[in-house]
């Protein structure tokens, strides 16, 4: 394994694991999340740049156009939330209640 699949690989499983055990705020985990498809970004473009495949190098620009989606979604969710829940704490958050 290289150095460089090594930083990706670490970097991913960084994010995953704070997105595992910082379940405090909304926005450390929308940030955890932006981390992991970063982390994917990087790798489907080394993955692409390696092999040397022509076919492959759209992949990497749809998956940060579903990033950037998922991005503002994310916001939109955390302004709503802190609008009709007054903070962003995931423990008040209850999917029970409408």
């Amino acid at each position: 394994m290289s150095l460089l699949n090594f930083q990706v690989l670490s970097s991913f499983m960084l994010s995953l694991a704070g997105l595992s055990f910082n379940r405090i705020h909304l926005l450390s985990a929308l940030l955890c999340l932006e981390g992991m498809m970063l982390s994917l970004y990087l790798a489907f473009s080394l993955w692409a740049l390696t092999l040397g495949a022509t076919s492959f190098a759209s992949a990497p620009m749809f998956l940060l156009t579903f990033s950037a989606c998922e991005a503002s979604t994310g916001l939109a969710l955390l302004v709503a939330t802190a609008r009709t829940h007054g903070s962003d704490h995931l423990k008040t958050l209850n999917l029970l209640q409408c």
